[in-house]
């Protein structure tokens, strides 16, 4: 999850894609009974811009699994999110930062499978919740 900096500007390559699978650590899943099934789907594109700052857009999207919220039923969501992200060379408090050669995505990804994350999981999108007979 390394974008070279460095060589990008020495290749003088100053917009380009990625993308590749990343496991999730357990501890960022929020909902109680909930798992992210397999990996996650990471793909994005930079731009190198003349400051030396670097404009990322990150695309992240999993299948989310586990128990309904209202009727703890089996329940699973595909959940994808996009956000721009802009890298600083020198850390003003508001956005990510890196050194100057190299932009670790670790944190970028592991915010974005955060801020993702429905509230609820339903099983169904008119689920009334546990029916008592």
């Amino acid at each position: 999850m390394i974008i070279d900096i460095a060589r990008q500007i020495a290749l003088k390559k100053y917009s380009g894609n990625f993308s590749f699978d990343y496991e999730c650590p357990a501890e960022l899943i929020l909902l109680p009974s909930a798992g992210i099934s397999g990996k996650v789907k990471v793909e994005g594109e930079f731009e190198i811009y003349e400051d030396d700052s670097v404009g990322v857009r990150l695309k992240v999207s999993y299948l989310l699994c586990g128990v309904c919220s209202y009727c703890l039923e089996q329940a699973s969501k595909r959940v994808e999110y996009e956000n721009d992200i802009l890298y600083l060379t020198e850390d003003d408090g508001e956005n990510y930062s890196y050194n100057g050669f190299k932009i670790d995505l670790t944190t970028a990804v592991n915010d974005a499978v955060l801020f993702s994350q429905p509230q609820v999981l339903l099983c169904r999108p008119d689920c009334r919740g546990i029916e008592i007979k």
